[in-house]
This record gives structure tokens, C-alpha cells and sequence, in this order.
């Protein structure tokens, strides 16, 4: 009766307020983990302060910077060593030199905006012991006959490319990494370091400790050593960007060494009115164009080399390579056009 009052027609007046009041009064006395969904939630309580964050706070605060790499190698770190000369000096720099390449107090070595120069004098004998070390004893004929079969192929998978940089810094890297697990790595040479193949191979030895046992033309297989322990690899502390290059003195004067205004225009413009000697390709193989050069010095005075598909920067290269491999003196860049002219002295020793 209580329960359904509705259906039951004598249902007194009190039994129904009765059922109200009970219904209205359940709200207030419900139990306490009955919550609605939307009671609010207390707030979590503040972490503890990490076990390392309380010893940096020990310690004096902030993080401490790592310390500057050291490496032992007994030379100059510069960008490019095969394309620059200790020799020349810069007359300007296109970025401050407080910027190092290596990164701000990650080596020892202090950058002056073309190398970072070798602090202390180590000693060169003991580099010089511990390479021939390294290398062991000489190859046989059967042995160097076998590397060269097995990296002398263009499908190789040791193999470095070498452009118009050079022998570059982290170039050294790259081929201590490929001697983990190869006898010798495949080096294939393009662009303007070709005009000078021997300086190359003299770099390669000289900064990686290796041994050149194949060459030819462009190709350079170099041999890591019988000795060779990759755990004692010398530190190569790395590059992280390509520093700009500094402002050197102009490659091409006015009026040549010797000459008047007059005759060096005279100069220029047969030089502009002959055929080119070569026209040269970007990234070409110019191991043979010294040579040509100084073939076509003992019959004419002036040559014009044809660069207009190599770009000017390396056609500028190109120049200052040639002024010091032929010798010869350069007379103009224009148009992405090489003038050389053969100089008095090799005039003179030609007529004698």
C-alpha cells in the first residue's frame, strides 16, 4: 500500500505524505560514497624534487658543461688541408673569429678564423713510431694485387667521394670509420684538388697515418695497415659547420709583374682572340691539364682555358693552382675565362 498507493483507491491522504516525505528526505541521507559524478576532485599533492635536480642544487646549481675534446695528432685543424697553404695570410675575415667550427669550449684548441692551432709541442717521433707500427710490415705483390681487385671497382662499398674541398677535417673521420671493418677504403677524387694529385696522396698519408698502394688517375686506394687497432684511433674531434673563407689578396693585378699597362692589355685581348687550349667540365678529372699547359707554353706566350660550365669560384681556384703548379702568371677571369700567361722567366729560359 505504501509502495503503490496510486492503484489502490482507499489510500488515505497520510500514507501518501508519509511516501513523500520519505522519498524527499533519501537526497539528504544517502550514504557517503554515493558522490555524483561531478563532486569535486582534491588537487594532487606537489612531486618530491628528483634525486639528481637535489645534488645539481648540492653541487651549486646549473648544468656543467662537458669538458673540450683533446686529440693528440701532431698538425694544424683546418677546414680543408689539401686546398689551403699555411703560407697565406688573410687580409680580412668574412665572420668574427671568436666563432669556432667546432662548437663554443668543445676543443682545446684555440680557433684564429682558419685553423685551431696545435697547443704544446708534441712530439713528432713518437707519432712517426707509432705509425710505422700500425703499418707493420710491407705488403707483398700477391697482397697488394688482392686489395686492389677487391676496391678498385666503381661498385665498392668503401669508397669516399673527394670534391673541390679536398682533404677536409672530417674527412679523417670518415676513413677511420670505414678501417672498423675494411682493410683499405676507395677514394674517388673530382673538381679542382685533381690538378694536384700528389698533394692529395701526400695528405692522405700524412693525416691519416694510412698507406696509398693503388692509384690511378682520380682513383686512390688507401690501406689502413696490418697493425691497425681501431680502439686506438686517434681523437678526431669534428666539424660542425663549414667555417666561410677569409678575404685573401687579389689573384689578378692591373698591369703583370714586369709589364706596362699597355702591353699587359695587349696581352689580354690575344689571349681573348685564341682558341682555348681546354674547355674544362664542373666536377671534371683535370689531372692532365698542367701538363697541357705547360706543353703549350713552349709555343705560344698567352693560353685561354674555357671554364664557362664550371662556375667561378672553383674557375678562381682553378687560376690560383695553375699560377703556382706551371708556373705562370694570370692575367684575367672574365667570363668565366682563364688568361694565363707564361711569365719572363719562362720566356727567357726557353730562349736560352
Amino acid at each position: 500500500m505504501l509502495l503503490l498507493p496510486w492503484r489502490r483507491g482507499g489510500a488515505s491522504t497520510a500514507a501518501r505524505a508519509l511516501l513523500a516525505r520519505r522519498l524527499h528526505g533519501a537526497c539528504y541521507f544517502s550514504e557517503p560514497d554515493d558522490d555524483p559524478p561531478f563532486t569535486r576532485i582534491v588537487e594532487r599533492l606537489p612531486r618530491a624534487p628528483a634525486e639528481a635536480a637535489v645534488k645539481r642544487e648540492a653541487q651549486g646549481g646549473g648544468i656543467r658543461p662537458p669538458e673540450p675534446a683533446h686529440s693528440d695528432l701532431p698538425f694544424d685543424f683546418r677546414y680543408s688541408y689539401s686546398e689551403t697553404d699555411p703560407a697565406w695570410r688573410p687580409i680580412g675575415f668574412r665572420e668574427p673569429t671568436r666563432f669556432s667550427p667546432f662548437g663554443p669550449g668543445r676543443l682545446d684548441r684555440p680557433w684564429d678564423g682558419v685553423a685551431a692551432a696545435l697547443v704544446g709541442g708534441e712530439a713528432t717521433a713518437a707519432v712517426a713510431t707509432s705509425r710505422e707500427e700500425a703499418l707493420g710490415e710491407p705488403l707483398s705483390e700477391e697482397e697488394v694485387a688482392q686489395l686492389v681487385e677487391r676496391y678498385r671497382h666503381s661498385d665498392c662499398s668503401r669508397q669516399i667521394n673527394l670534391g673541390k674541398g679536398g682533404v677536409t677535417h672530417n674527412m679523417l673521420d670518415d676513413i677511420h670509420n670505414h678501417w672498423k671493418r675494411a682493410e683499405a677504403v676507395r677514394i674517388k677524387c673530382l673538381g679542382v684538388p685533381t690538378l694536384d694529385m700528389d698533394n692529395i696522396c701526400f695528405h692522405l698519408e700524412d693525416k691519416t697515418g694510412g698507406k696509398i698502394i693503388y692509384r690511378n688517375l682520380n682513383i686512390i686506394i688507401l690501406y689502413r695497415g696490418r697493425n691497425y687497432d681501431p680502439k686506438q684511433r686517434p681523437e678526431i674531434p669534428l666539424m660542425l659547420w663549414k667555417p666561410l673563407a677569409p678575404i685573401y689578396p687579389r689573384l689578378v693585378q692591373n698591369v703583370a709583374d714586369g709589364l706596362t699597362f699597355e702591353k699587359t692589355k695587349e696581352l689580354r685581348n690575344m689571349g681573348l682572340n685564341s682558341p682555348p687550349l681546354m674547355k674544362l667540365t664542373r666536377n671534371g678529372v683535370y689531372v692532365n691539364v698542367v701538363d697541357r699547359v705547360r706543353e703549350a707554353f713552349k709555343t705560344v706566350e698567352v693560353v685561354r682555358l674555357d671554364c664557362s660550365h664550371v662556375g667561378s669560384s672553383d674557375c678562381k681556384k682553378i687560376g690560383v693552382k695553375l699560377r703556382d703548379l706551371v708556373p705562370c702568371v694570370p692575367l684575367l677571369f672574365k667570363d668565366e675565362q682563364i688568361i694565363l700567361w707564361r711569365g719572363k722567366l719562362n720566356q727567357e729560359t726557353e730562349e736560352s
